[in-house]
């Protein structure tokens, strides 16, 4: 039997489990899909982690109005759905004279925005606050609402909440075209059948421009993979708490410097135009035009703590903006169009997407109820997502009552970033359960130390196997074809056990 839904949800990224999450206050049959075999593994899952102030955008744009919005939200947010965030701020730097009238248009840019507490300063109060930064520095902006946040810690812990709440998730489920009734959408058809809605939301990322040519909208619309990559430098080796940026140019914002939730110190990003949208590769070329751009704002930079690298990819999308006299050459997508009935129609979510996805979340709540949909609040809707424990967090007091309820809290799995087999197990049997190592690295950072993984790997491919009652053989990084393991050496042997 074919189900029916109220809404249905096309991408499980941060501005898809947003929706999920408030589109679950209401009364309504709410299905998400996501093609792959765990959220957070598009757009979301490789960024710079910051929450924009919001003076970037250009005003009237639909990005300064969400950016704006988003950030204040972001606060709460962490609250009630127990991801990190922090609100440390970030300066944008002025390396000589000839960056000051940038500087000086793009403070008034966020004023015009509604940014609050911008302050310029000299590059002698910069160097008093920050010793780290280039003393040819001649003067910062500075905004204190800039924060970082755990970028996978939100998308999870959103669709999560929206489970809670009633939200059912589909993984591996991969969209494949409309099904429809005149200009009325009634449905969608995937790799696992049909499914039928009253409405669908695009929010389909770095695909969002297929989705919505499926339904016979914007043809003339593309989405344009930007890839940027980065540098994760050893906690052990730098401590930076604010983001560091250069001041913008036609390119972008440029290369950052921040400090992140984890401790680490991240740098990056490039941004380099490509036509493939699943192409996460690094370059030697872009790397060193990263470490660069970085040595700008600190020369002291080096390669020496460099523990990590990767490369995200930015839905850039081509559409204008859309409010009379505003010159922007591109903006967000967040629509219900006139030509076809029941879509919601979400495009180019690039920088400030993860900012802003709280907000468009709202934005489209509003425009439902402006086109005749009946929002009836659920009387037990639960905004709070309770958080599992990680122990490397906890006191010594708090570990050992911990580990007296549960022992498997007192084996450590991961010694770089102190996580343990309980940490591990609760991921595995959450309410969006991780089935893959990295589906456990992206909720409990296993992996991301100085190691790399070198000596937590066989044993999360033993707690996998075990708790999923499979063969180690069939324990995988990310899914189907990238199992770690293809045969044993010795009969009987449980390959990664201790002893």
């Amino acid at each position: 039997m074919t189900q029916n839904f109220d809404v249905i949800i096309i991408g499980g990224g941060i501005v898809g489990s947003m929706m999920a999450r408030s589109l679950s206050r209401y009364k309504l049959s709410i299905l998400l899909i996501e093609k792959e075999t765990d959220i957070c593994m598009g757009a979301t899952s490789g960024n710079s982690a910051f929450v924009h102030a919001g003076y970037d955008p250009v005003p009237g744009s639909l990005k300064a109005y969400t950016n704006v919005e988003g950030n204040e939200l972001y606060e709460q947010l962490s609250i009630d759905l127990g991801f990190d965030f922090e609100r440390n701020g970030d300066y944008v730097v002025a390396i000589g004279q000839e960056d000051v009238p940038a500087l000086e248009r793009l403070m008034a840019q966020g004023k015009r925005n509604g940014v609050p507490g911008l302050e310029m300063i000299s590059g002698m109060e910069l160097l008093k606050r920050e010793p780290l930064v280039n003393p040819e520095a001649v003067c910062a902006m500075w905004a204190p609402s800039g924060g970082t946040c755990d970028p996978f810690g939100a998308n999870i812990a959103a669709c999560e909440n929206a489970i809670q709440n009633g939200v059912q998730v589909m993984l591996e489920t991969e969209f494949l075209d409309f099904i429809l009734e005149g200009s009325r959408i009634t449905g969608i058809r995937t790799n696992r059948g049909e499914y039928l809605c009253r409405w669908a939301v695009n929010a389909a990322g770095l695909y969002a421009d297929d989705v919505m040519h499926k339904a016979g909208l914007r043809p003339e619309f593309k989405i344009q993979p930007r890839r940027g990559e980065y540098y994760v430098l050893d906690e052990a080796e730098i401590e930076l708490k604010p983001c560091f940026f250069p001041t913008p140019s036609t390119a972008g914002k440029g290369i950052l410097v921040a400090g992140t939730v984890h401790g680490n110190v991240i740098i990056g990003p490039n941004a380099e135009v490509i036509e493939d949208k699943e192409d996460r590769a690094v370059t030697s070329a872009g790397l060193q035009e990263v470490i660069c751009g970085a040595k700008k704002i600190i020369p002291s930079l080096t390669l020496r703590p460099v523990i990590s690298l990767f490369a995200g990819l930015r839905a850039y999308g081509n559409a204008p903006c859309e409010n009379p006299g505003v010159d922007y050459g591109h903006d967000f997508i967040i629509e219900i169009p006139s030509k076809i009935q029941g879509l919601v129609n979400l495009g180019g979510i690039e920088s400030p997407g993860l900012t802003a996805a709280p907000a468009i979340a709202i934005r489209v709540i509003e425009m439902l109820k402006d086109a005749g949909e009946k929002l009836e609040e659920k009387k037990d809707w639960n905004p709070v997502r309770q958080r599992r424990p990680r122990f490397r967090h906890l006191s010594m007091e708090e570990r050992a009552n911990l580990i007296r309820k549960d022992e498997r809290y007192g084996r450590v799995v991961c010694r770089c970033e102190m996580v343990t087999e309980g940490e591990i197990v609760a991921e595995i049997h959450a309410p969006l359960p991780a089935h893959t190592y990295d589906a456990i690295k992206r909720r409990t950072w296993l992996g991301t130390g100085r190691c790399l993984g070198g000596f937590d790997l066989p044993r999360v491919v033993n707690i996998l196997s075990r708790e999923l009652e499979v063969s180690p053989l069939e324990v995988s990084k990310k899914g189907p074809d990238s199992e770690f393991l293809t045969g044993t050496t010795k009969p009987g042997m449980t390959w990664g056990a201790e002893g």
